[in-house]
C-alpha cells in the first residue's frame, strides 16, 4: 500500500465506505474490485460467486432450475463464507472457489439469480457481510439494489466484443476450449437476461459513475476507480 492510500484510509476509517461496482458479464468488476479492495484494504464481496454458489449447491443435489421454491430454500440456508485473506469461498464449510468458475456455473447462476425470493435472501446476507467494515462489493444490482446509498457507485462497463474477448482468455487460461462467436452469443443472452428480469434488473444508477474500460488496461482501469473513490469519499 502507497503513502498516499495509507494517508487516505487514516481519513476516512471512522466512517464505513460503500464501493458499488456494477456491470456486466466480462466487462472486468471481479479483477478490479479485487484490486481496489486489496489498495484500500477494504473487504471484496463478489455478488455474483453467491449466486454461483448456490447454483452449484442446486446441481449438485438435482434442484431443477425453475423450481423457484427449493432455489429459495437453498439460497436461505447456505452457509456462504468469504476467506479474506486467501479469497476463497465457502459454501456450508466446503471451498468451492474453483467449482463455481465451471463454465457451466455461468448458465446457472444467470438463472438462479433471476427468481426473485433467491436475490432477496443473498442481498440480506451481503447487506450483513458490509455491516462492519469498508467494502468493495461488485454485481449487478450493487448500486440499485443492495446498497442504493452506497457513497461510492460506478458502473463499470466495455464493448461487447472486448468483454467476449476477455471472457475467451479466461476461458482459455483455465484449460477450457471455446469458440470466440459462442462466447459472444452465450454473453448475449446473459446481458439479455440481466437487463429484462423482473427483480434487480442489470441497470447504471442515476448517481454511478460510468467508466468504459474498452481501451484501458487493467492498471488504468484501478487507477480510474481509486480516483472516483477518492473524490466520492473527500468531502
Amino acid at each position: 500500500m502507497g503513502k498516499h492510500e495509507l494517508q487516505y484510509l487514516l481519513v476516512i476509517s471512522s466512517k464505513r465506505i460503500v464501493v458499488a461496482i456494477d456491470g456486466p458479464a466480462g466487462a472486468g468488476k471481479s479483477t478490479i474490485a479485487r484490486r481496489v479492495a486489496e489498495r484500500l484494504g477494504y473487504l471484496y464481496i463478489d455478488t455474483g460467486a453467491m449466486y454461483r454458489a448456490v447454483a452449484l449447491w442446486a446441481l449438485r443435489n438435482g434442484t431443477a432450475l425453475d423450481d423457484w421454491h427449493r432455489l429459495e430454500q437453498l439460497a436461505l440456508a447456505a452457509d456462504i463464507q468469504l476467506a479474506v485473506a486467501s479469497q476463497r469461498i465457502l459454501l456450508n464449510g466446503d471451498d468451492v472457489t474453483d467449482a463455481i468458475r465451471e463454465p457451466e456455473l455461468s448458465e446457472a447462476a444467470s438463472k438462479v439469480a433471476a427468481v426473485p425470493a433467491v436475490r432477496r435472501a443473498l442481498v440480506a446476507k451481503q447487506q450483513k457481510f458490509a455491516e462492519a467494515s469498508n467494502v468493495v462489493m461488485e454485481g449487478r444490482d450493487v448500486g440499485t439494489v443492495i446498497f442504493p446509498d452506497a457513497r461510492v457507485k460506478i458502473f463499470l462497463d466495455a464493448d461487447p466484443d472486448v468483454r467476449a474477448t476477455r471472457r475467451q482468455q479466461q476461458l482459455t487460461e483455465k484449460g477450457t476450449a471455446s469458440d470466440l462467436r459462442q462466447v459472444r452469443r452465450e454473453m448475449s443472452v446473459r446481458d439479455q437476461r440481466d437487463r429484462s428480469r423482473a427483480e434487480a434488473p442489470l441497470l447504471q444508477a442515476p448517481d454511478a459513475t460510468y467508466l468504459d474500460a474498452s481501451s484501458l488496461d487493467i492498471h488504468d482501469v484501478e487507477e480510474a476507480v481509486l480516483r472516483i473513490v477518492r473524490e466520492r469519499t473527500s468531502h
